[in-house]
């Protein structure tokens, strides 16, 4: 075997390697806790923290809600149907309703 033959192969390794050790950084939170975290103050309720997202996207419709705690921090994690029918995936903080990300949803 030549050289960058052998140089490709433990290229190709250390990157499954990379890839079998990469932690998961967001945990989806089930009911249960999203309800617990809801009733203590931790997060505010989904249908209040909308109005950033639908004043962003005026008449759009909700395809999906998720409670995630990623890198320490409680986020909704949205899919929106847009008027132009492009559906975008949006992060909203949990607790005040920042926006945090904002993209299409391919």
């Amino acid at each position: 075997m030549n050289l960058r033959a052998r140089l490709d192969r433990a290229f190709l390794l250390g990157l499954l390697f990379v890839s079998l050790c990469r932690p998961v950084f967001a945990h989806e939170l089930g009911q249960d806790e999203a309800l617990y975290l809801r009733q203590t103050g931790a997060i505010r309720p989904l249908e209040q923290l909308m109005r950033a997202a639908m004043n962003r996207y005026p008449k759009a419709t909700l395809l999906e809600a998720q409670l995630e705690r990623e890198d320490g921090i409680l986020r909704y994690e949205i899919e929106l149907l847009t008027q132009k029918g492009v559906v975008r995936e949006l992060e909203l903080d949990a607790k005040d309703g920042r926006i945090l990300k904002d993209k299409d949803d391919d």
